[in-house]
Formats: structure tokens, C-alpha cells, sequence
């Protein structure tokens, strides 16, 4: 109702300073900021209760004031705005409790469930509660190894496992009126395809509500009595329909036009092939435009490959951006893998990397350049790689660890070593560097410097707060150390993304490489 405003307080006393500079300045001018890097100090965080009414403030009994070694999230309102359920997550990520806490005076009230896994625990939403109940909710956990819903009571704890099957939850639409049906959207029956289906919190037999190959996205009405389906696939941009719960009937609101009916677009595929240990994996050919299969042609591997990924999806254009379809009109075939360690193929696919960063992802993107190597139009010894983030990351780790594949690597904003990047996100994947040393050395780029062989270019934002513009720094010179020549380039003040006008200047400058060195 907007009488209540819950809120954080972070404490960052503990946070070590990052040296920013300004370079606009004269002269240029420090400013730093915090940045918590893995196994140093991090952010103490309580939760508090605000009352816009009379200014009061109510901080909840989370533990000794700013508690130590642990996350708060999950946060959400009870709907009688009485209480506030908090998941307290450990440092180690691999202990999670729910409580409840009384939202007048801050106490706790008692521990609903506790999760623990021997690798990690990584929640991304909050509590469901069901219309017109101010106890019962529905919480998505991995616990029996994928992605499912459970029904909880406040009071009471666990009801039931409401989902059950091989195969993940992707997204929550609601509850019918009565709370009786639970909506939502599902990596199933493919993992590169999304339907919606119903379920009845009672449990019996799931009903998918749309069969069409492809994407399909939801909303639910208000009364629960419809669902507006968008859908698209790799050759149908959009379509919405409004789907009946009454009778299944099916209404058509729209189909778009192709937007590039005019243009000559190139082929492009969904594909699958296996890992080294035959795991099925997925991926998306972008063909050269005026493809002609009797000649050979150089290809690029756009790659991304971290947690709470999926590049390859059966949808409008594969999820293909315009920039690849742009260079494979250059005369290149693009190639996207979705390596082990990416999402929504359950918790074994996903955790396979714990400890080792780098290592799985690796073996499973030169898995997909061996089988791209026996394509009779693809010439092996012209094969390239680019990708950002986590997908720079990898780019430097294919062009160190399997240098024998690829001829020319691009890699913006690269995860050098992961010491140097931020303490939650590492430390669920890698643990502390002082619990994980041996991995730390393993996943780590600079192991691999002396093994260079190819054309190498990086780029970095210099205010980038994401990766921190040390992580390019210390490659430059382990590349100087080991006498290994590599190209590197700034955008100063830039973030982890490059914007605006520059943002042409990247596009062009990675084309450029590509054409002068593939």
C-alpha cells in the first residue's frame, strides 16, 4: 500500500579503494571507488524498515548490526504487510535459510526452510505468494536438480514439490485467481525452446499451453482467465495471440512483417553436436550471404559461455544480433556454442565449471570447432574468435589453451585472472582464492601467455567498473615477459560497454582485425 519502504544499508568501510582515474581532467584526477575483489573484504549489508509517514525506522534482527559473511536477498513482502521474508545466503554461498521477520519491530520469527549444496546455491527471484493467502508461496529451487517450483507455508514449511520433471523453470507468470493453477514458462521440451504451461499447485498432470516450436513468452490477465502469447522463431519475427483458460481457444492479435523482406539475409542454422563425454550441446551457424557450399570460407566463433547464459535459442533469427548477420555478409560463417556451464539445462550442466572457470567451457567450444572443421565450405586454418565479458574471458583462454584452432582473437573486457573480479559473483563459481589456490592458477589466462601463437587484439573501457581495467593491464605485460606481441585498445573513460559514437569505432575496429589478419 506504500506505508512501508523496505531498504538496504551497506557498510563498505572494509572494501578495499579502486584507483579510477580521470583522464578529462588537468591534470587527470584520482577518484577512486569500492571495489570488492574475491577473498578480500566485502560489503556488510542490513536490512531496515522505513515509514514514509512519520520518517520511524525499523532495522530487522538479521544479526549483530551489519553481519559478517553473508548476502540478504530474496527480499519480499508478506501481501498482509506484516512481515518481510529475507534469505540469508553464507559468504560460501552453499548454505541459504529463509526467515520471516515481523516488519513492526524488526524480529526474527522462525526459519522457514534451509537449502545447502556442495557446490553453490544461486536463487534469482523471491517469494510467489498465492492470491488471497498471506502464507502460502511458491519458491523456485534447484534442489532435485533442476529448476522447479515448491510450495511453502510460513508457519508450516514445505507442503510439496509442485514441478517435477528433467527440464527447468525459466520464468513465473502468476496464479489464477483462486491460487489454484500456477502459470508459467519452461525450458521444455527443448532446452532451446520456451513454453508456457500450466500446473496445479496440488500437483497431478502439467499442461503446456502452447506447441508451436519456437520462443514463447507470456502474460497473465489480471483475473487469470488469459494469457497473451508471444512467439517467435528463426523465421517468424513476431506473433501475438491471446490464449483462452477457459477453452484453449486461440485468438491471433498480430503478425508482424518481416523487417527485412527487402534484403538479402544469410541462412542461418540451429545445430547440435557432443562434447568430449557425449553430452549434447547447441549451436547456431550463421551462413555467408550468397553462401555457395563448393567454396571454403573463414569463420568467426562469437563466444560468451558464463553462468545465466543462452546464446542458441529457437527463435526469431536463432538470437543472432545484427552484427553477425552483418559480418557473415562479409564472407564469414559465424559460429555460437552454448558450452556446459550455461543455463537452463539443469544443475549438473551448469556446475560441471565449479572450481575450474575456463577449463569445461574450453574443451566444449573446441569440440564445436572440430565438428565445424568437417563441414566441406569451412577452411580450418582460417578460424577466429570474439567475445566480450565472460566471452572475453574465453576468447583469451581458446587462443592460449587450444592455440592450435584459432588464427585471430578479439576479447573486450576480459576476465583475466579471477582474483581480479568481484567477490560474489567469483566466489560462487571459484571459491576464495585462499581456498582455491590451485584453481585460481588454472583458470587463470596468465598461466598460459608463453603458449600464444596467434593474432591477439584487446579492449578495454579505462573506467570500466565491471572489469576492472587491471585485469588487460597485468596480460600486457605477462605478454612482454613471455616476448609474446599482442595488439591492445582503450576507450578512455569508457564502461564495461563501450557506448554511444565509440560504439561504432569498436564495431569497426574488431571488422578491421578480422579482415587484416583472418
Amino acid at each position: 500500500s506504500g506505508s512501508k519502504l523496505a531498504f538496504y544499508q551497506k557498510d563498505e568501510s572494509q572494501v578495499t579503494d579502486y584507483p579510477y582515474t580521470d583522464f578529462t581532467l588537468r591534470p587527470a584526477k584520482y577518484k577512486p571507488k569500492k571495489y570488492p575483489m574475491a577473498g578480500m573484504g566485502s560489503e556488510l549489508v542490513r536490512l531496515g524498515v522505513y515509514y514514509p509517514q512519520t520518517g520511524e525506522k525499523v532495522w530487522l534482527q538479521t544479526g549483530s548490526g551489519f553481519e559478517r559473511d553473508q548476502y540478504l536477498i530474496a527480499v519480499t513482502w508478506g501481501p498482509d504487510e506484516k512481515y518481510l521474508y529475507v534469505a540469508h545466503l553464507k559468504r560460501d554461498q552453499n548454505h541459504l535459510q529463509l526467515y520471516r521477520y515481523d516488519a513492526a519491530d524488526g524480529k526474527r520469527l522462525n526459519m522457514i526452510f534451509e537449502e545447502r549444496d556442495k557446490e553453490y546455491i544461486d536463487p534469482q527471484d523471491g517469494l510467489f505468494f498465492l492470491p488471497g493467502d498471506s502464507h502460502r508461496f511458491l519458491w523456485l529451487s534447484e534442489t532435485a536438480g533442476w529448476k522447479h517450483f515448491y510450495l511453502y507455508d510460513s508457519r508450516e514449511g514445505l507442503i510439496r514439490q509442485v514441478t517435477k520433471g528433467r527440464w527447468d523453470v525459466s520464468r513465473f507468470l502468476g496464479c489464477d485467481e483462486g491460487g489454484s493453477t500456477v502459470f508459467f514458462e519452461a525450458a521444455e521440451p527443448e532446452p532451446i525452446e520456451r513454453h508456457i504451461f500450466a500446473q496445479s499447485v496440488e500437483g497431478g498432470k502439467i499442461k503446456q499451453l502452447t506447441t508451436e516450436a519456437g520462443t514463447h513468452s507470456g502474460l497473465l490477465s489480471g483475473n487469470g482467465r488469459f494469457v497473451i502469447d508471444r512467439f517467435s522463431s528463426l523465421t517468424v519475427p513476431k506473433q501475438i495471440n491471446l490464449i483462452s483458460l477457459r477453452d484453449g481457444k486461440t485468438t491471433n492479435l498480430l503478425v508482424a512483417e518481416n523487417p527485412f523482406e527487402a534484403y538479402v539475409l544469410p541462412q542461418i542454422k540451429l545445430v547440435s553436436l557432443s562434447a568430449e563425454d557425449g553430452t549434447k550441446l547447441y549451436g547456431r551457424l550463421v551462413l555467408p550471404t550468397q553462401f555457395d557450399k563448393s567454396k571454403k570460407y573463414p569463420v568467426i566463433v562469437y563466444v560468451y559461455g558464463g553462468p545465466h547464459s543462452q546464446q542458441v535459442r529457437n527463435r526469431w533469427l536463432g538470437g543472432a544480433r545484427l552484427s553477425r548477420l552483418y559480418m557473415a555478409g562479409l564472407g564469414y560463417i559465424i559460429f555460437t556454442l552454448d558450452n556446459r556451464g550455461t543455463d537452463f539445462r539443469g544443475l549438473d550442466f551448469e556446475q560441471i565449471t565449479y572450481r575450474r572457470l575456463g577449463t569445461i567451457e574450453v574443451a566444449d567450444q573446441v569440440s564445436g570447432v572440430k565438428w565445424l572443421q568437417k563441414l566441406p565450405y569451412v577452411d580450418k586454418d582460417r578460424i577466429g574468435v570474439f567475445g566480450w565479458s565472460y566471452g572475453g574471458f574465453m576468447s583469451v583462454s581458446l587462443m592460449l589453451r587450444a592455440p592450435e584452432y584459432f588464427k585471430v582473437g578479439v576479447a573486450g573486457a576480459p576476465v583475466i585472472d579471477w582474483k581480479y573480479y568481484e567477490v560474489m559473483y567469483t566466489e560462487r563459481y571459484m571459491d576464495r582464492p585462499q581456498d582455491n589456490g590451485q584453481g585460481y592458477e588454472t583458470s587463470s589466462t596468465l598461466s598460459y601467455a608463453d603458449r600464444l601463437k596467434g593474432k591477439l587484439l584487446l579492449i578495454q573501457g579505462t573506467s570500466d567498473e565491471t572489469v576492472v581495467w587491471q585485469n588487460t593491464i597485468v596480460f600486457v605485460d605477462k605478454a612482454i615477459e613471455q616476448n609474446k606481441q599482442i595488439d591492445y585498445f582503450i576507450y578512455p573513460g569508457h564502461l564495461h560497454g563501450v557506448r554511444g559514437k565509440a560504439s561504432v569505432h569498436l564495431f569497426q575496429k574488431i571488422i578491421d582485425y578480422f579482415e587484416a589478419h583472418l
